[in-house]
């Protein structure tokens, strides 16, 4: 059987022509940069570093952000030789097909499918919860949830799902510019945020920097100290105690941040729609990221600086407006709060462009029915689209959830390090093709890069690996169900 069989970069390219099933170039690489931005900077931004401070770094949660945006930049860089290179649709799925072969390339799409579902389901259902929160706060006495029957339904995520899924019909720089818009307001309010809450910091909320390492057991609302299942795998599989803080709760921390740098592998997936993407799609991308790093770096020094890890730590959901009520500054819970519904809100756009450019190009290669790669007047597969919108919204609001939030994590971090591995595959096998930016320090800084983001795998829970072993197999099941019988490459439709 021959599962690494591998699409020649021109068999990739020559999709792109194909009638039907051709994207509208329309993108420059400022949208992209501001798309990496609008799904990178959610309502992560302003909880995530909360989170990792009290319960696995401390102060010190300001290295796992550097940590984690320069492993992410690093494997971004690799995103970004690979799409100056082959400017297709499906990003990593994409790029493995031309390299380690379709098996693996099969993976990661069915990687990819699963972090983009679940973060868009995850997501516009915590954007109908911050929006009830919001009227709330505000005193509007409004609430989206309905009850029909035995069934409790919030119809916020159906609404915003909607509303973008119609955007992206219609064209994707119709959805790019309004997603723009609020970006650019979401980051105002951002940097608003961070400017204030410097007026609060504290030097002596810096100390100690990297606390000692202690027992998870110790410290109240961690969920290490609850269960082995929560503990990072190579604590379990080393039989080493659970711990928070000190180096180790520095990677842990690390691993647990990562998840806000997520969004430029879905960038990527926008190649075959952007104007001159051997330019646009490297600079697009390594200047959102820049702005990512920078935003997310400030904010963990201002949520520490503001009050002691401890005292977040003793709150059951800290985040940033937690630290403004500490210091007795609670009208910022309402600028937050605004803050995160339109956060979210763009996250969710991207997340459903992301989803069905991955499916699109799976389809377009027959590994998945070839029917869902039509595309419509508008140059958008319009069908596919609506569809992915339909499962998002439903999943969302009638489905909890919340405990599948760390599969976004660990699908993301599998199809970087493959990207990476690809990285000096593709030099080797095709060292002519031109490269309107490479990746320095070639082969030993991919590779350094695919390590780094295996160890942040690591450190992921045991349930999230059991849950991710779980889903591969069903993946498995589907490609020798159907996709390797049916790809083109297979068939010999490809030529």
């Amino acid at each position: 059987m021959h599962v690494f069989r591998t699409k020649s970069v021109e068999q990739t390219l020559a999709e792109t022509g194909e009638e039907g099933r051709t994207l509208k170039r329309n993108l420059t690489w400022w949208d992209l940069s501001i798309m990496g931005v609008a799904v990178a900077v959610g309502a992560g931004i302003f909880s995530v570093g909360a989170q990792a401070a009290a319960f696995h770094a401390g102060p010190a949660v300001i290295i796992s952000f550097l940590i984690a945006g320069v492993v992410c930049g690093a494997a971004v860089m690799c995103y970004a030789e690979f799409a100056s290179m082959i400017p297709v649709a499906g990003s990593a799925y994409t790029f493995t097909y031309t390299t380690v072969g379709e098996i693996v390339a099969w993976i990661i799409g069915w990687d990819l499918i699963l972090e983009m579902l679940m973060a868009g389901s995850v997501i516009s259902k915590y954007w109908g919860v911050y929006l009830n929160e919001f009227m709330r706060l505000m005193g509007w006495g409004v609430n989206s949830n309905i009850t029909v029957g035995p069934l409790n339904i919030d119809v916020a995520p159906i609404v915003i799902v909607a509303f973008f899924t119609t955007l992206l019909v219609f064209g994707t720089k119709i959805g790019a510019r309004v997603d723009g818009a609020m970006t650019v307001l979401k980051i105002a309010i951002v940097l608003f945020v961070v400017v204030v809450g410097f007026f609060y910091v504290k030097a002596s909320n810096f100390t100690p920097f990297i606390p000692p390492a202690e027992p998870a057991s110790a410290v109240e609302g961690s969920a290490v100290a609850g269960d082995v299942l929560n503990q990072p795998l190579w604590q379990w599989a080393t039989g080493m105690t659970p711990s928070v803080y000190g180096v180790p709760g520095i990677l842990s921390g690390a691993a647990l941040v990562f998840f806000a740098f997520l969004g430029f592998d879905v960038v990527a997936t926008a190649s075959e729609e952007t104007i001159d993407p051997k330019r646009n799609v490297p600079l697009g991308i390594g200047f959102g990221m820049g702005l990512i790093v920078v935003m997310y770096t400030l904010v963990a020094i201002v949520t520490t600086g503001m009050v002691s890890y401890k005292d977040l730590a003793k709150q059951s959901s800290p985040s940033l407006a937690t630290a403004f009520e500490l210091v007795g500054a609670d009208w910022a819970a309402k600028i937050i709060s605004f803050g995160i519904v339109l956060g979210l809100a763009t996250v969710v756009m991207v997340l459903l462009l992301g989803l069905t450019r991955v499916v699109f190009a799976m389809s377009r290669d027959g590994l998945l029915p070839r029917g869902l790669s039509r595309t419509g007047k508008h140059g958008t597969p319009a069908g596919l689209q609506i569809g992915v919108g339909l499962i998002v919204a439903l999943v969302a609001a009638c489905f909890d959830i919340g405990v599948l939030s760390d599969m976004v994590n660990i699908g993301t971090l599998s199809a970087f390090t493959l990207v990476a591995i690809s990285v000096p595959i593709m030099r080797r096998k095709r060292p002519e093709l031109p490269r309107a930016f490479k990746m320095p320090g070639n082969p030993w800084i991919p590779l350094l890069i695919a390590a780094a983001n295996l160890w942040l795998m690591l450190n992921l829970s045991v349930l999230t690996w059991l849950r991710f072993v779980v889903w591969l197999v069903v993946g498995f099941a589907v490609y020798f169900g159907y996709g390797y019988r049916h790809a083109r490459l297979g068939t010999g439709e490809l030529g």
